[in-house]
């Protein structure tokens, strides 16, 4: 990913749309990545990524700078999202929603990406969760016991059930 000018986010905080939208090109697939992960559906994801960036806009006047700003956003796009995910536990992959190129890792082949992917789907919403939280965003386990509302023992063993099943989803292919 290409460094974002620090000018661009000053001129961003201080009411720049032009700016702004800079800041959007370069960070909404990350921020869809985050949400379509952990959502499994479309339409839910965009309606996150809207919010987060609404957030953005609202907030970035009061960024300090204490962090970076793209560690900043990672942390607002997942809060925004687990809010949705909370109401949406039950949600699943739509028909004809196929993976987006934002989420495919380049160190996988494409047809081992979209297994991995899809397998991930599958999970039971609260693995699927602790799963993309841990494995791949890189919270702590202490961190998701927070973040979903749930102890922390909890988190560790959504963890290893999320493990056992993908095995099971990927074996199956073979």
């Amino acid at each position: 990913m290409l460094q974002l000018e620090p000018q661009i986010l000053q001129q961003a905080a201080s009411g720049d749309r032009h700016a702004f939208a800079r800041l959007y090109q370069h960070f909404v697939g990350r921020v869809y990545a985050i949400a379509w992960r952990l959502l499994a559906n479309r339409s839910r994801a965009e309606d996150a990524v809207q919010e987060t960036f609404l957030k953005v806009w609202q907030q970035l006047p009061a960024f300090r700078g204490d962090s970076e700003f793209s560690t900043w956003l990672h942390r607002l796009a997942v809060n925004t999202t687990i809010d949705l995910w909370r109401k949406d536990k039950g949600l699943r992959l739509e028909d004809g929603d196929a993976i987006p190129e934002t989420v495919c890792c380049p160190q996988h082949s494409d047809e081992q990406q979209q297994q991995l992917e899809q397998a991930i789907q599958r999970l039971p919403a609260q693995a699927r969760a602790v799963f993309v939280l841990f494995a791949l965003e890189g919270y702590q386990h202490r961190e998701i016991a927070t973040l979903l509302q749930i102890a922390e023992g909890s988190s560790k063993a959504q963890y290893h059930r999320a493990r056992q099943l993908l095995q099971e989803y990927l074996n199956e292919r073979d």
